[in-house]
């Protein structure tokens, strides 16, 4: 009896996975040809008859026949589309759910179409989503009466379906289209589905007012979604009209414009869900929506709502259970007052609303009915508030996050000792002061607490670690703490993020942390004064992607211990005083994107391992020691920024190093001693915004592939040994783009990156910075300043000819200084048009003529200099910004004249025309005069020599007295000027 009994246990004697099922299995197998080994378990052989035991494969425990088949992400995405043969299916009679997700299916093989599928009189679920089917998939599954669920989101299904046969799926009750090409028409084509109870669209072209007509058969329908549509605000007063039984309305993003009234709306009384996120309401909350007593979940985050809590329909919305208010312009008092009385709330979201200290006086309960699960309030603009008294209730909360409201109070620790269940305290930003306390017991659920940017005094409490063992992610940066580092840390086990980062800490950084937390994965202790050595050789954060000890006091080599994180993205080591030689093992953590280590004592050459880094998008090393040449293999696919600026660096720039590095943006190689011409190849840099060359000993010319460069913005190429012509060819670069104030251009220069733990996120900015000299100054610029930073500088080397008219095409650049040349001949009138210009500097040349009159236009300039040229005529008029430049801007021109130099002379009763003709005429033009002399000096000694030969008396006494002249100026000089001593 109770072997009988067992076998009806296990299936009632029913055989387990027919031979025909097994071998239809073995034929779907056969048919994907799976690529990632999906179905490798689907083998016959001995041992593994039974399919019910193969993966993605699920049997009855009743009967022992296949129910379900998860054949998802398994076609070959080799091939550009697949066709299904249906039949394959068809030994599966008691298959109840299919899916066939993301396998390039784009339909069926001829006579073998979805509708053989209605043999399988209990197929309930079929998921064809994410595949290539095009509309005439729904009239196959037409045919699959006993379907209840369909999936067919993200397809080519498009515009309108007249699909007739649709009624016979009278059991179908969920439908998921979403992520096709639909329109409005879609709605009367699916109206036929009167069983529908659940229906997504989202992401479809449904746009404008819907044509209520015919839409009376979604009477059953419950649960709607349309995220990503583009409705007429009007859809929402007939809402109750089309779908009267809704329970469940989720319209995210569908950019739905205007003030809500509440008509149609307010109608749907079973309403229990309403999502209207992310659109562009505008106006208060129709107050009718107080009459929605089902109403659980209210979400209008991300709108331009007004109102003020205390007086608006929340008020009476006592079912709420979860409410999301952010990103609108509600007037919340912190006290949460007007929501003492929901007992139900267990969810509230108010952040970016203007948080406010007032208190409703018209409500009598003192404490509040809720007990919260999770709240979120953060502001950038509070009104003097205090930490809010109704926490002190609060015994269940499991997330809290206050950011940026002025609390001006202590660290809430007793938050921590109510509240035993609590995962994440968020404290950002909020003026709290006063020293750090923790819970006097410990507290094993906390996973994230951040607290930074507070005002925070006083040490670390040195037992952390023992009364949050359990934490995830910690971030007490950018406060005031000083004292070590707790060895205690060392005890959190689990810890993934430890931010320690802008402080006053001093001491070293614990052994017992650097063995201790096995799990983390971004350590940040930089801006603080911590000393001695980095690690020891105890150390165990193999698990390091992200290291930040810049700006402190380490001193010695780079330990040999990280060698072992070979997972390390992120190594910023930056205004230290560590020395020795660049390790060569660096080479060999292949996942580094940034190192980043300017401002220490390293020296030695760049590691030729370096070349092996393949992922590097950042190399700073720039203000060291650093010598020999650079490697002629470094070129990084993915380098972003290469700053070396500030060392010894020598040789040429090799044909190897950075070629084809297209997606290089700055190249700083300033203040180093390379020598050689720059290589042809720079055109490859098709990405380069920032060239920085200067200072160095480069010859030869200024290549005219430069002008390839298509995205340059700032070119330095000053203090160097080129000679030749200025290419006339500059205006091809970004250097003439005109700024437009609506981008963002330094998105490009900002680096980001975070780390996401099982509870947190952290997220750090770096920005790029390098030295520029604009205005005779040499500034340190970064961040948004240095992206719309655009200059030329030429200057220090020995270049000659003309300057380029087109050089006055360069209309983006704020700074031009080609001092210090051998140019010649005039200022280009077309230096007219560089409207942003602030510095312009063609002092030490050998340029002529006049400065042209032009350049008064120049609003921006504020530093110009044509200083010790050959300049002449009058100076431009003395005004606009010309009115601030004094003579030091002109000295070392002889022939210049007028304010601030001395008045240019004219008789007083000339015309105001004759005056400025004469000023032109009595100037002497230096070209003139010169050829104007030569040629009379020639004319005259012609004459002499012609006359002394026609005339043989004159030549004679000519010879003669040439003769007596030399004889007479010997002996003055013999007589009168060697000393005696000369003479023996």
């Amino acid at each position: 009896m109770f072997v009988l009994l067992l076998i009806i246990l296990e299936g009632g004697g029913s055989e387990r996975c027919l031979d025909q099922e097994r071998f239809a299995l073995l034929r779907l197998k056969l048919f994907f040809d799976d690529p990632f080994n999906s179905l490798h378990h689907w083998v016959d052989d001995e041992g593994a008859t039974d399919c019910c035991q193969w993966e993605r494969v699920e049997c009855s425990n009743t009967t022992g026949r296949v129910i379900q088949l998860d054949l998802s992400f398994i076609g070959n995405w080799d091939l550009k589309e697949r066709y299904l043969n249906a039949s394959l299916f068809t030994p599966f009679q008691q298959l109840e759910s299919l899916y066939l997700k993301y396998n390039n299916i784009a339909g069926c093989v001829e006579n073998e179409g979805i509708e053989r599928l209605s043999r399988l009189s209990n197929l309930k679920m079929l998921d064809l989503s994410e595949n290539l089917f095009n509309n005439s998939i729904l009239s196959s599954v037409a045919h699959l009466s006993s379907l209840t669920s369909l999936y067919l989101y993200s397809n080519r299904l498009e515009g309108s379906i007249d699909v007739k046969g649709l009624e016979r799926l009278a059991n179908l009750k969920m439908l998921d289209l979403r992520g096709n090409l639909f329109n409005n028409s879609i709605l009367s084509s699916l109206a036929r589905l009167s069983s529908l109870t659940s229906l997504d669209l989202s992401y479809n072209r449904l746009e404008g007012s819907i044509n209520v007509k015919e839409l009376h058969n979604f009477a059953n329908l419950e649960y709607l979604t349309l995220h990503g549509s583009s409705l007429h605000i009007s859809f929402l007063q007939s809402i109750a009209l089309m779908f009267p039984s809704l329970k469940n309305l989720s319209m995210l993003d569908c950019k739905v414009n205007g003030v809500v009234r509440g008509q149609g709306l307010c109608s749907l009384v079973h309403l229990q869900e309403l999502h209207m996120a992310d659109n562009e309401l505008r106006g208060s909350l129709p107050w009718c929506l107080a009459n929605m007593t089902s109403l659980r979940i209210l979400d209008v985050s991300s709108n331009q709502l007004t109102g003020s809590i205390s007086s608006s329909p929340l008020f009476y919305l006592t079912s709420i259970e979860e409410l999301s208010l952010s990103n609108n312009h509600f007037h919340i008092p912190i006290s949460l007052e007007p929501l003492f009385n929901h007992s139900r709330l267990k969810i509230f979201y108010a952040d970016n609303n203007p948080i406010n200290a007032k208190i409703t006086k018209s409500h009598t309960l003192t404490t509040p009915k809720f007990q919260l699960a999770s709240l979120s309030l953060s502001s950038s603009y509070g009104d003097g508030v205090t930490f809010p008294k109704f926490l002190y209730y609060q015994h269940d909360l499991e997330d809290v996050h206050f950011s940026r409201i002025q609390m001006n109070g202590e660290f809430p620790n007793w938050l921590l000792e109510n509240n035993t269940k609590l995962r994440q305290l968020s404290l950002v930003n909020d003026s709290l002061a006063g020293p750090f306390r923790l819970p006097i017991h410990s507290h094993r659920h906390l996973r994230l607490l951040d607290v930074s940017n507070n005002n925070f005094q006083g040490h670390i409490p040195v037992e952390i670690g023992d009364i949050l063992p359990r934490l995830i992610s910690f971030n007490i940066s950018m406060n005031a703490l000083d004292g070590s580092i707790p060895s205690s840390f060392g005890n959190m086990n689990l810890l993934q993020i430890l931010d320690l980062s802008n402080n006053q800490l001093t001491g070293e950084i614990p052994e017992h942390l650097a063995m201790g937390c096995v799990n983390l994965e971004f350590l940040a202790l930089s801006n603080n004064s911590l000393k001695g050595h980095m690690f020891s050789r105890n150390f165990n954060l193999i698990n390091l992607r992200w290291l930040q000890l810049e700006g402190n006091h380490f001193v010695g080599e780079i330990p040999q211990s990280l060698s072992k994180c070979s997972s390390l993205e992120g190594l910023y080591l930056n205004n230290n005083s560590l020395s020795g030689k660049i390790p060569r093992w660096l080479g060999n953590l292949t996942w580094l994107i940034h190192i980043i280590m300017p401002k220490n004592h390293l020296e030695g050459p760049i590691p030729v391992e370096f070349c092996h880094l393949y992922s590097l998008q950042i190399l700073d090393i720039s203000d060291n020691n650093i010598s020999g040449s650079l490697p002629s293999c470094f070129h990084p696919l993915s380098i972003t920024q290469v700053h070396l600026s500030k060392n010894m660096l020598h040789g040429q720039l090799k044909g190897g190093t950075f070629f084809n590095c297209s997606s290089l943006v700055t190249l700083d190689l300033s203040y180093n001693l390379l020598n050689g011409s720059i290589p042809d190849w720079i055109d490859g840099l098709s990405q380069l915004s920032h060239l920085i060359l200067g200072n160095n000993n480069l010859e030869g010319e200024v290549p005219v592939q430069l002008c390839g460069l298509n995205q340059l913005q700032l070119l330095d190429l000053s203090n160097n040994n080129l000679h030749g012509l200025i290419p006339p060819c500059f205006d091809n670069t970004k250097l003439h783009e005109s700024y437009n104030n609506s981008s963002s251009p330094d998105e490009q220069f900002k680096i980001l990156f975070s780390i996401k733990g099982h509870q947190g996120h952290v997220e750090k900015k770096i920005q790029e910075f390098f030295e520029f000299t604009t205005k005779n100054i040499a500034y340190i610029f970064q961040g948004k300043v240095l992206s719309l930073l655009s200059g030329l500088d030429l200057s220090c080397n020995k270049l000659i000819g003309h300057i380029p008219p087109q050089v006055g095409n360069l209309t983006r650049i704020q700074t031009l200084n080609l001092s210090h040349n051998n140019l010649t001949g005039l200022i280009p009138s077309t230096f007219s048009n560089l409207k942003q210009i602030e510095s312009l500097d063609l002092s030490y040349n050998k340029l002529n003529g006049k400065i042209p009159h032009q350049l008064v236009e120049l609003k921006e300039l504020a530093v110009f200099s044509v200083a010790y040229n050959n300049l002449s005529g009058e100076i431009p008029e003395w005004k606009a910004q010309f009115a601030t430049f004094n003579e030091n801007s002109y000295e070392g021109n002889t022939f210049l004249c007028g304010l601030p130099l001395p008045i240019c002379r004219s008789p007083t009763t000339m015309s105001e025309a004759s005056i400025e003709n004469e000023r032109d005429d009595n100037l002497i033009d230096t070209d003139s005069f010169f050829i104007t002399f030569t040629t009379s000096y020639v004319i005259v000694i012609f004459g002499i020599v012609t006359v002394l030969y026609v005339n043989s008396y004159w030549r004679h006494r000519w010879f003669y007295f040439v003769e007596m002249w030399i004889t007479s100026c010997y002996y003055f000089v013999v007589d009168n000027l060697i000393p005696t001593r000369f003479c023996h």
